[in-house]
């Protein structure tokens, strides 16, 4: 069993980052993604806001945009019946108008609206904020499953959007023993490497 990995010392590491670090990795990531195959034909995306020092997703969500893709961030709301088994769901977001607020946990999102929240099994890709990763496609997230309790019953026969997580090289991890519960990752892209899961991303 492999030993449980140190979210602490990952987000220490992951928020001791300098801007311009953070700037050149998002860069080089979202430079990496909208040549791949997947990026091209995708018309749906799930993005995220970066917190924490997470590798950020805007330079990439900007791309998607400019080339007339549709650009989704997710939201967290009691409001859904489903709140306790997916507490996510999506709403369409465009980077170059849409403003954001800040949740109750501190993160930006959409401003909630019942009539344009989209089910994440709607999207081609969601790109998927993460704390650690192997390269069998598990994840550490932050420990609230939110992505995973979302994404699980997708697992179950519905349409499934492709999840690339998006990190740093340093959180690359040797190996995770992952949970029953958590949803695996289809990629992962980094700053200077793409990493397929999936036989359909190579």
């Amino acid at each position: 069993m492999m030993p449980a990995p140190d979210r602490s010392s990952l987000r220490r590491r992951r928020r001791a980052l300098t801007t311009p670090e953070r700037k050149d990795a998002a860069l080089a990531a979202a430079n990496r993604l909208v040549s791949h195959l997947c990026f091209v034909r995708a018309r749906h995306l799930g993005f995220y806001v970066a917190s924490d020092g997470e590798l950020d997703p805007a330079p990439l969500m900007m791309a998607a945009a400019g080339r007339g893709k549709h650009c989704y961030l997710p939201v967290i709301s009691d409001r859904l019946m489903s709140w306790r088994t997916a507490p996510l769901t999506f709403a369409p977001y465009d980077p170059y108008m849409d403003d954001l607020a800040v949740n109750r946990f501190g993160i930006l999102e959409p401003t909630w609206n019942p009539h344009h929240m989209t089910p994440p099994a709607m999207l081609d890709i969601v790109f998927v904020p993460l704390v650690g990763f192997d390269r069998k496609g598990n994840r550490v997230g932050m420990g609230k499953g939110f992505y995973d309790r979302t994404l699980a019953n997708l697992h179950r026969g519905f349409r499934r959007p492709k999840l690339i997580g998006l990190a740093y090289e340093f959180q690359e991890l040797d190996g995770i023993d992952p949970n029953p519960w958590d949803v695996g990752l289809d990629a992962v892209a980094t700053a200077s490497e793409w990493i397929p899961v999936s036989r359909g991303l190579r």
